[in-house]
């Protein structure tokens, strides 16, 4: 490896002050091929401890995080120290999601330890065949990978990490987590209270690491597995990089989506526009699973939209740290002006926006603050009903038939998920049949805390 990745600065700019929040040095070759060789030297003596006692630290991680998230530790910038943030306030620094839904974030981190450590057993023990025509039994034994590279995302840290590292510990791995550079405190905080619960400190590394030595890492002969969640320019990177590495290592991605939703003639108004103003707004719309694009019966469609841009009216934009904000900045500058564009040039197309910027006088060009928006007279030659937005931005549109919106909502290259808003149980499943996407929903989009 070359010396040239050696020692570099990583910035984290917290979105809705402008400033930096926090700062990691990249290690130099030499000592993170010795991380990954100590995470290699601790899996080997892991994976002879017992299911039971894997287990046991599981839960007591559980009762280390918990703490752990109310105790306030020191939070300095570059103009000087800004006080005590609990877990909370930390994470609404680094990304800028309102504080008071941080905590949103902790209860199902916690929530899906618990589950996953109660499964483990089940997942985890022997299963043994017999044929007792002759006499013979087979086994099948789950034995761990080895080392384990994880690269976390920054819209939802805690829920993917959780959803990757605890797993793999129990399943007797060793771990690597790569956190986003917009929330590298997030990792930090999970291993300190894994090393609390008893796992060892060289089982679970946390490395800050750039483009090319993210690469490395991917490649890296003693790295067994890869899992990336992040957008899917970066999740063909990744699986490029670990097809042409030395050997063979298994890759799993999760990647982007543009998410439709289909709200049928016999749905529930009410409950449709509450749900999906959340399934499209809620964390500024920064979700792979966001409801990008909805598409409304036209027996339907006006008293909906109506409704729904009443709902969007209700939220409110600006200071994270503020409990009555609900709605913060985007992730960057630069993310707000490639939203921004999408809506301008939608725009220019025909599309029609119902909601005045004039009402969130905080949004302004050169901030992270976007505005929220919903936008009809879309259509499928517009960007804004192809390409993954990822903000506070919503398009509606009108459709006559149910074939005219499975059509639709199969017109797009991400297929992640979607949902059908429906009274009826049978007509939910011959459409859902028909659509291309991993995961159908009746009656909710996806449910983020």
């Amino acid at each position: 490896m070359s010396s040239s990745f050696d020692l570099r600065v990583q910035t984290t700019i917290s979105p809705h002050t402008g400033h930096p929040y926090h700062l990691e040095t990249y290690p130099a070759s030499s000592d993170l091929n010795r991380i990954i060789e100590s995470a290699t030297q601790s899996q080997k003596e892991w994976m002879r401890t017992t299911l039971d006692d894997r287990i046991t630290k599981g839960r007591k991680f559980i009762e280390k995080f918990t703490a752990l998230g109310n105790r306030e530790a020191p939070a300095t910038y570059d103009h000087g120290p800004l006080g005590y943030h609990n877990l909370a306030e930390e994470l609404c620094y680094q990304m800028g999601r309102p504080v008071d839904q941080c905590w949103g974030e902790f209860r199902g981190f916690l929530q899906r330890a618990t589950y996953m450590i109660d499964i483990a057993e089940s997942c985890l023990s022997d299963v043994t065949f017999s044929d007792n025509q002759t006499g013979t039994s087979r086994l099948i034994q789950r034995v761990p990978l080895g080392v384990i590279f994880v690269i976390a995302p920054w819209n939802y840290p805690y829920l993917v990490m959780i959803n990757s590292v605890l797993p793999a510990l129990i399943a007797g791995n060793a771990v690597i987590l790569k956190p986003s550079p917009q929330t590298p405190l997030t990792a930090i905080r999970f291993k300190e209270a894994l090393n609390d619960a008893g796992f060892p400190a060289d089982l679970i590394q946390v490395v800050h690491l750039s483009p090319p030595l993210t690469q490395y890492v991917v490649q890296h002969k003693l790295v067994n597995f890869v899992v990336f969640t992040g957008s899917v320019t970066g999740g063909k990177a990744i699986e490029t990089a670990a097809v042409t590495a030395e050997g063979f290592k298994g890759v799993g991605l999760e990647l982007g989506g543009k998410d439709p939703a289909y709200v049928r003639a016999d749905a529930d108004l009410k409950d449709a526009v509450i749900q999906l103003v959340d399934g499209a707004m809620y964390n500024s719309g920064q979700s792979c699973c966001a409801v990008e694009r909805i598409y409304v019966h036209e027996s339907v469609y006006d008293n909906f939209v109506g409704e729904y841009v009443n709902e969007v009216q209700k939220l409110v934009l600006g200071d994270p740290t503020n409990k009555q904000t609900t709605l913060g900045p985007v992730i960057s500058i630069a993310s707000a002006e490639k939203i921004r564009k999408q809506v301008s040039s939608a725009v220019q197309m025909g599309a029609k926006a119902l909601l005045p910027e004039a009402l969130y006088p905080k949004a302004e060009s050169g901030t992270t603050f976007v505005a929220p928006q919903v936008l009809v007279d879309v259509n499928h030659t517009m960007e804004i009903m192809k390409e993954e937005t990822f903000g506070p931005i919503v398009g509606i549109q009108k459709v006559s038939s149910d074939a005219e919106a499975i059509e639709l909502m199969n017109d797009c290259e991400y297929g992640l998920t979607a949902s059908i808003w429906t009274k009826s149980l049978d007509d939910f499943h011959t459409l859902k049949d028909q659509m291309q996407a991993g995961t159908i929903f009746l009656n909710r989009s996806g449910f983020f805390m």
